[in-house]
Order: structure tokens, then sequence, then C-alpha cells
């Protein structure tokens, strides 16, 4: 009558953290992300202007130029969602950051929020790689490809 879903220890779903369209790695214009030199995960061309979290777990990483936040999930995947492309170079200008390192969050949370017309009138592409930087450690599959994605679609799962 009643079924009880329960949370695998050893697998998980990755969720988008924004709205936009998915693209594969492959087609992120970077060599680094596209050549998965990284890790293996999809790329978001932002629709918003606010980056929830994926998955549930911790704060690892918050970068000091504000365009990347590192995540550990519950399982152990290391998640890095890599706001635009040469985004870097804005040391941190155009970027709100929501939470702090060591924090725990839950999917669906409010990580970082982005100043879409600060961007724009700065040229910067915003496709977003959202990446499994430890992806050796787990088998990685990609949910959906090219669709259009909303806050907590299905994109990946990873499982030991």
């Amino acid at each position: 009558m009643f079924s009880i879903k329960r949370k695998s220890k050893n697998k998980e779903v990755i969720y988008s953290p924004a709205i936009g369209k998915m693209i594969p790695i492959s087609e992120v214009n970077d060599a680094m992300f596209a050549d998965k030199l990284l890790g293996d995960g999809v790329g978001l061309i932002l629709e918003d202007d606010l980056l929830c979290s994926p998955c549930d777990g911790i704060i690892s990483m918050i970068a000091v130029t504000k365009h990347a936040i590192g995540i550990t999930s519950i399982i152990g995947a290391e998640i890095i969602i890599h706001v635009g492309l040469d985004t870097v170079n804005l040391n941190g200008e155009g970027f709100e950051v929501l939470v702090q390192e060591k924090q725990k969050v839950k999917v669906g949370e409010p990580l970082l929020r982005v100043d879409r017309v600060f961007m724009n009138s700065k040229n910067i592409d915003l496709t977003t790689p959202l990446i499994v930087t430890n992806c050796s450690n787990f088998h990685v599959s990609i949910v959906q490809d090219k669709k259009k994605v909303a806050y907590k679609n299905e994109l990946i799962t990873i499982s030991k």
C-alpha cells in the first residue's frame, strides 16, 4: 500500500542547480572542461541568476573570485559548479555568494546569485560546467542530454 523511498549509500542523484539548457560537457567552449580534464559532468546554459545546491552535502570550497563553488556530496562525490567561462578574471565582480565553506546544504538551497546584466555588459559566456572531479571513484551517468532544465531536475546519477 505504501512505499518508502530509501536513499542508497552507494548511489546519488545530482540535480540541476539552475534554470537553463543542459549540454554535453564536450560542447563546453573550454578544453579543460570539454576534454574532461577536471572530471565528468554537464554544461548548463543559464537562463536565470540563481544557482542552487545540486545535492545534499557540505560546501567544500568557494573560490576567492566567487565564480566557483565546490560541494562534497553525502556519498563523497566532489562536485564543482564553475559559473561561466573566464569568469575568474572578474575577481568576484558580478557574484553574490549565499553560503559559507563547511556549511551543510540541502538540494535546492540557494548558493550563488549572478548579476546577468553585468555579465552581459562584459560579454561573459555564462555556460556553467557542473562536474564530478573525483569521477574515477564513481560510475557517473548523465540522465538527460540537450534538454531544458529547471531546479531539481535530475542531471546525473553517481554510484560506487
